[in-house]
């Protein structure tokens, strides 16, 4: 039975490039099956960039829009902002650190639509910074139809960031997310009525955003701050806090160091009616 690979220290940890090829080659290996996949989608390649470009592609290419094409885009965009490429082994690293169910690099390069909806949209990001924005809406439309993920090309998104499970994520035009978030499935970022200009959060660094959670208005949530599972919220969050319900309230100040990364979902000061 394959095992969890032991986390170790980042300033010790091979390059994740080397890592996922690693790893790659050892599954090539152990199941036959999947060898020319593992092939074409990552040993037959150089770079990170050169894989990951060639997985969207793989990924979200069809009829009208040839993967050639998105490859050639996505290898400008790595090629134009080399921070993407970093910005993309930072997620990686997020992923494994953060998923107990997760094993290594391979699993979420391959199959986690989370990782997979968040890297096409910072491609599109780019595509939006480079007034590309037709473009732009059409990777976001094949990333909601494929992963049932959708997030605006404006979107502002840090490094660092685990999308987990990722479907039913709803995340509007103006709002920012620092680094090191990490966000469970049906969470939504958006606005609270039909005005337009800045109408959405702004999440800071080190946010746990639990399930089903919605963060509506231009607020600010707080560095490290914590969203519980199925929250509405609707006012600002101090930093370090806890809100929980509907609407949501704080219950506790503070609340678990860096929750994002040990990804707490417990509420200590929750009362129960039940006794196990």
């Amino acid at each position: 039975m394959s095992q969890r690979l032991e986390v170790i220290d980042p300033g010790v940890a091979p390059p994740v490039w080397a890592a996922l090829r690693n790893e790659a080659t050892a599954a090539a290996r152990d199941e036959s099956a999947l060898a020319s996949l593992l092939a074409t989608v990552i040993l037959n390649h150089k770079t990170l960039a050169d894989a990951l470009s060639y997985q969207l592609a793989r990924k979200l290419g069809d009829q009208e829009f040839r993967a050639m094409t998105l490859r050639e885009i996505a290898q400008d965009a790595y090629a134009s902002d080399p921070g993407l490429v970093d910005t993309a082994e930072a997620d990686l690293r997020a992923v494994f650190e953060r998923d107990p169910a997760c094993k290594g690099y391979l699993q979420p390069f391959l199959f986690f639509k989370g990782f997979l909806a968040l890297q096409t949209q910072r491609v599109s990001h780019w595509l939006w910074q480079e007034g590309r924005e037709t473009l732009a809406f059409h990777l976001q439309s094949r990333t909601s139809e494929l992963f049932q993920v959708d997030i605006h090309p404006a979107t502002q998104i840090g490094r660092g960031v685990f999308v987990d499970h990722g479907t039913g994520i709803v995340i509007g035009e103006t709002a920012v997310i620092g680094d090191g978030v990490s966000m469970l499935q049906g969470v939504t970022l958006g606005g609270t009525g039909a005005d337009r200009g800045d109408r959405h959060p702004k999440i800071g660094k080190g946010v746990l955003l639990g399930a089903g959670a919605k963060v509506l208005g231009n607020i600010t949530i707080g560095d490290y701050a914590k969203i519980a599972s199925g929250s509405v919220v609707l006012k600002p969050v101090p930093p370090g806090c806890t809100a929980a319900g509907v609407p949501a309230r704080l219950i506790n100040c503070p609340t678990c160091n860096e929750p994002a990364r040990s990804m707490d979902h417990t509420l200590a000061e929750a009362v129960y009616d039940y006794v196990i």
